[in-house]
C-alpha cells in the first residue's frame, strides 16, 4: 500500500448541491495537475451512457479529460492505459458482478496498489474499494460470483452512514444494528460508516477523514467511536485482517 492513492466519497450528491458538488475541490487537489483523463466506470447504473454523461461534463468543468469504460472495445486495456479511475455510485452488486463479468478486479488492483495511479470512488464505489461488500446498504438485484471487492483498503465502509432516528416510529433495524449483526460473524474486518458529505482521503500508509460531516467506526467486539473531520485514521490500514484478498 505503499504508493496507493484513494479519495473514498460516502454520496456523490449532497442535498442542495450538484453532481459531485461538495467535494470538487478535495477531487482537484487529489488528482493534481498531472492526471489529464480520468476513466469512469459507470456500471452501478443502468444507463451507463447518461451516467457517463454527468460524469463527463462535471470533470470536464474541473479541467480532466474523461473516457468511460463501457465506451472501450477492451475494458482491461482501458485499465492499463489509465492515468485515474473513478467508479461512481449505483447499485453496489450491479458494479461488483461488472467488475467481475470484465475480468477488472485483478486489473484495477494492479494499477493502483502496484502502480499508483489515483483511484476514486463515490458511494458503490467507495463499497467496492473494500475488502467486501457486506456491509452495503443495497438490494442484491444481481448475483455476483463473491461479496470479495478490491481489497485497496483492509477493512470495510458503509456510506450513506445514518444516525437512528429517534423521532421516527419505524421500528426496523437501524444501520448500527445491521453492522454489529456482521461483526457476530468470525474475523469480520472494521466497518466505517462514511456520513454523507465525508470521505476518507488515503495516501499511502496514511489514511485521514475529510469532508464536513463525521464518522463512525465500528471494530468487532468493541462499542463504536464517534470520530470528526481530520481524524487520522491510518491505524486501519496495518490492522492485519485475514479476509484482505
Amino acid at each position: 500500500g505503499g504508493s496507493r492513492r484513494l479519495l473514498l466519497i460516502s454520496n456523490s450528491t449532497l442535498h442542495g448541491g450538484g453532481y459531485l458538488g461538495h467535494c470538487q475541490q478535495h477531487i482537484q487537489s487529489f488528482l493534481g495537475q498531472k492526471v489529464k483523463r480520468v476513466l469512469f466506470i459507470p456500471y452501478a447504473l443502468h444507463d451507463r451512457d447518461a451516467y457517463a454523461r454527468t460524469a463527463r461534463e462535471k470533470f470536464e468543468s474541473l479541467g480532466y479529460g474523461l473516457d468511460s469504460i463501457h465506451e472501450s472495445c477492451d475494458p482491461v486495456e482501458a485499465v492499463r492505459k489509465s492515468e485515474a479511475i473513478f467508479i461512481g455510485g449505483g447499485n453496489t452488486f450491479r458494479l461488483l458482478k461488472a467488475l467481475y463479468d470484465n475480468s477488472l478486479i485483478h486489473e484495477i488492483r494492479k494499477r493502483v496498489l502496484e502502480d499508483g495511479i489515483p483511484y476514486m470512488g463515490s458511494s458503490a464505489g467507495t463499497n467496492v474499494a473494500t475488502v467486501s461488500i457486506n456491509t452495503t446498504n443495497d438490494m442484491p438485484i444481481v448475483y455476483p460470483p463473491s461479496l470479495k471487492a478490491l481489497g485497496l483498503v483492509p477493512f470495510n465502509i458503509n456510506p450513506h452512514y445514518l444516525d437512528p432516528d429517534i423521532k421516527r416510529t419505524h421500528m426496523g433495524e437501524t444501520r448500527e444494528e445491521r453492522i454489529r449483526q456482521y461483526h457476530e460473524e468470525p474475523n469480520t474486518p472494521p466497518v466505517l460508516g462514511l456520513r454523507e458529505g465525508t470521505m476518507l482521503l488515503v495516501e499511502g500508509d496514511k489514511a485521514t477523514l475529510q469532508g464536513v460531516t463525521g464518522a463512525r467506526l465500528f471494530l468487532r467486539g468493541k462499542k463504536p467511536t464517534e470520530h470528526e473531520p481530520g481524524t487520522d485514521f491510518s491505524f486501519l490500514l496495518t490492522d492485519s485482517n485475514p479476509l484482505n484478498p
